[in-house]
């Protein structure tokens, strides 16, 4: 397995989970140095319209502390490709969910002019923050 120099992911991570945890596992198994981005409460409620249990400071505290992590930096926008060249990324990994899409499409060009791979990550299968968020609705 090729290992890359810095990787870069990004999440939500609400209600921390195995599957947050597995992810970050994987991406560093492949990468020297992993940077994650960690969505602004705003950004989510922009995108997925939900607003984070967690706070985003209390989220980006449990992500730095988790070992597999080297860096966090808050996720303001979708401009992925300007954190590429911000901090020299040369692998970016995503959750196959996304692979095949025509966003990750184009990513993936955009993202191989700068020398910059994608690889997509399974996902664990039976957890999601979505699927807790219905579980602590049951209570």
């Amino acid at each position: 397995m090729k290992k890359y120099k810095i990787g870069y992911t990004t999440g939500v991570f609400d209600l921390f989970h195995i599957g947050h945890l597995n992810i970050l596992k994987k991406a560093k198994e492949q990468c020297e140095f992993l940077i994650v981005g960690v969505t602004t409460d705003e950004l989510c409620k922009k995108r997925k319209n939900k607003v984070p249990i967690v706070c985003e400071k209390e989220r980006i505290e449990i992500v730095r502390a988790i070992k597999y992590v080297d860096k966090v930096v808050e996720q303001v926008d979708m401009d992925k490709l300007a954190m590429i060249k911000r901090y020299g990324v040369d692998v970016v990994f995503v959750g196959s969910d996304w692979k095949g899409t025509s966003s990750w499409k184009q990513y993936e060009k955009e993202f191989a002019k700068e020398d910059c791979e994608v690889i997509y990550l399974d996902y664990t299968d039976g957890i999601s923050s979505t699927i807790l968020r219905k579980r602590l609705n049951r209570e």
